[in-house]
């Protein structure tokens, strides 16, 4: 899978595919869970079956629905794909990807806490990974993220296979 950042800072994913849209396209606000154990770890979901992207990992979440805010839209989404009720989100970082289906602004939140026990309700599986991720593929609006981690972290090298 191919990927590049253009001019204006956009990471294009798989930029020898056409974008569905065209060029005037809608970006679609994410909410994405940083899920952090307090040994550092982070929390990585697997795509379910039938959606696009299927089997590649990432961080979980998803669309922000009109009317939510960051706050509530990552409640929800976590509630729904992986059956926890989240603490305080500490919002991160934002990043603005141009996948050929979709071009999405991804805005992360850490979390570092939650209650309930982790539950794969849409057939993902999950992995709580340090750097180098050890699963793959990744999908590639979760590279930077790993990216960021190494820069914190002092951690040099691959953060994941290709």
């Amino acid at each position: 899978m191919s990927q590049k950042r253009d001019s204006a800072a956009t990471l294009v994913a798989d930029g020898d595919r056409p974008r569905e849209g065209g060029p005037q396209r809608a970006v679609v606000d994410v909410a994405v869970g940083v899920l952090l154990r307090p040994d550092g770890a982070f929390l990585l979901t697997s795509r379910p079956p039938g959606k696009v992207y299927a089997g590649y990992w990432e961080f979980p979440g998803g669309k922000v629905e009109p009317g939510e805010t960051l706050d509530q839209a990552l409640r929800r989404e976590l509630d729904e794909e992986l059956g926890i009720v989240i603490g305080q989100t500490h919002p991160w970082r934002v990043e603005l990807v141009d996948y050929p289906h979709a071009l999405v602004r991804l805005r992360f939140c850490k979390v570092y806490e939650w209650t309930g026990a982790l539950q794969m309700r849409e057939g993902q599986s999950h992995a709580w990974q340090s750097l180098p991720v050890a699963v793959s593929p990744v999908l590639p609006g979760t590279v930077p993220v790993l990216q960021w981690f190494a820069q914190e972290r002092g951690f040099e090298g691959a953060t994941h296979r290709e």
